[in-house]
């Protein structure tokens, strides 16, 4: 995450190269460059759970390679065969994709979107604790391990934590917050849930309501 921050900030401040400048100086000065392509063609496929965005280019000189993007719009989605466009290549990669005014950024450009990433890095470090914990409890216990079972205690606690990561992350992207809150909210929400859960399950099964 912090090497996405730095890397995101790198971008914003990067600067246009020259318009003489070689390689190397491209390199040197991290600066962005601007090349011209004609769209070999464009593809945009939604299959069930696997989605397609992708245009593939050449240049004169008979190179030919393909961007990516993570949704058809707005510019994609408009793209034919032989459509002239515009590239920015920012360290090699094509961040954006130009044609008449409209503009997208390619899935290689750098987002300003630490909070989601800390909200899936966190939905990935919870639910393997909670694994382990279950785990660890069934050895510890092999006879009595309730209520780290999968129902209903297993099944509240995975869906506390993919609610938790994704209601505390998602506002924080609309809000701006700094992404250090998330981990945090995401612990409290989901260690509060959790202890209440087994609160109410302890009160069920020993009669109470």
């Amino acid at each position: 995450m912090p090497s996405d921050r730095e890397r995101y900030q790198d971008y914003r401040s990067a600067e246009q190269c020259p318009a003489d400048a070689t390689a190397q100086v491209r390199a040197e000065k991290d600066c962005l460059s601007t090349w011209h392509f004609t769209v070999v063609k464009a593809e945009i496929k939604n299959s069930g759970k696997t989605s397609t965005y992708k245009a593939t280019l050449k240049d004169k000189d008979s190179w030919q390679g393909v961007v990516r993007f993570g949704d058809p719009g707005p510019l994609l989605k408009r793209l034919k065969p032989d459509d002239q466009v515009t590239a920015t290549v920012w360290r090699r990669e094509i961040v954006v994709l130009s044609k008449d005014g409209i503009r997208q950024n390619s899935s290689e450009a750098p987002r300003d979107e630490l909070q989601m990433n800390a909200a899936l890095g966190m939905l990935a470090v919870l639910l393997a604790a909670q694994a382990f914990v279950f785990g660890a409890v069934r050895l510890a216990r092999p006879r009595h391990y309730q209520p780290f079972t999968w129902s209903p205690y297993g099944k509240w606690l995975l869906i506390t934590i993919v609610s938790a990561c994704f209601g505390v992350g998602l506002p924080a992207v609309w809000i701006g917050l700094p992404w250090q809150i998330v981990p945090i909210g995401t612990v409290l929400v989901v260690v509060c849930a959790a202890v209440l859960i087994h609160r109410r399950l302890r009160r069920r099964s020993a009669g109470g309501v």
